[in-house]
């Protein structure tokens, strides 16, 4: 009878050292995605590092708040077409570029059924959306970049793009051949997610040809899930490296310029602590 009490025992004792094991494994594991997604988010805040250019008056577009975008004003003409991705019931931004330079702006957009109107101004609106290929998903039309400019026509023209399609931007950019990224002069827009890898490839691939010149967090999405970046939406402004001179006397990064404000009037804000000036 002790003989069957102590084996009984030691099964047990092998038992509860085999779930305190695995529970330290699953314990162990998380820390370890944990410390790597820190790392991944550490990473794309280094990426996100704004220039000072010398040749740059910042303006401006659209909204007063959610919905305007900082542009360098003195580098956009000559300008033969815009592009706006993600529009929803008003689209400023376009409005405002295709009153100011008197050109057509296209609007992509296969989920919100809303056309946004422009008096003064003209839109091209397209029922689809920007992505890595061409076809439908589910019911909804995708086409590339690289396709849509060809479509309209405006290869090797001069265009601006502005771009906030909720995530979708990091596939759409990655099928972008380089060569195509190296002709648009400004591209302003509003980036989503910090978990995911290919947020810093994509941030790689613009710098390649680009300058990031502006950087604002969206207040609606302030988290402390995304630290050390203070939200997990953004707004920027990438220029050209072949029109943009950076002013090697500014800071990097740059001061936010003051044209900024917040997406939502009411929302706390929380934008990157300022850096602090060098004795």
């Amino acid at each position: 009878m002790q003989d069957l009490f102590s084996k009984q025992s030691w099964i047990r004792i092998t038992l509860v050292v085999i779930a305190l094991a695995a529970a330290a494994a699953v314990v162990t594991g998380e820390i370890v995605r944990s410390a790597a997604r820190r790392k991944l988010r550490e990473a794309i805040l280094a990426e996100l590092q704004p220039v000072a250019l010398k040749n740059c008056t910042l303006k401006r577009f659209g909204s007063a708040n959610d919905g305007g975008y900082l542009m360098c004003e003195n580098l956009i003409e000559p300008l033969d077409t815009g592009y706006s991705y993600g529009v929803g019931p008003n689209d400023d931004w376009a409005c405002e570029v295709s009153r100011r330079y008197h050109v057509p702006v296209h609007e992509y957009d296969c989920f919100d059924p809303a056309r946004p109107i422009c008096d003064g101004g003209r839109f091209v609106f397209h029922n689809e959306c920007i992505g890595n290929r061409a076809g439908y998903r589910d019911s909804r039309f995708f086409d590339t970049l690289e396709n849509q400019i060809s479509k309209n026509g405006d290869t090797g023209r001069r265009i601006i793009i502005k771009m906030d399609i909720e995530g979708g931007e990091w596939e759409s950019l990655l099928a972008a051949p380089d060569e195509l990224l190296a002709s648009i002069p400004q591209l302003a827009m509003e980036m989503h997610g910090f978990d995911d890898p290919r947020i810093l490839e994509v941030l790689r691939k613009l710098k390649r040809n680009f300058y990031l010149v502006n950087l604002h967090f969206n207040n609606w999405s302030c988290t402390s899930k995304a630290a050390p970046l203070p939200a997990w939406a953004y707004q920027v402004l990438w220029v050209n490296k072949r029109i943009g001179i950076v002013d090697p006397t500014a800071p990097i990064p740059a001061p936010m310029s003051l044209l900024n404000a917040p997406d939502s009037p009411t929302w706390p804000d929380c934008q990157l602590p300022a850096p602090r000036s060098q004795p």
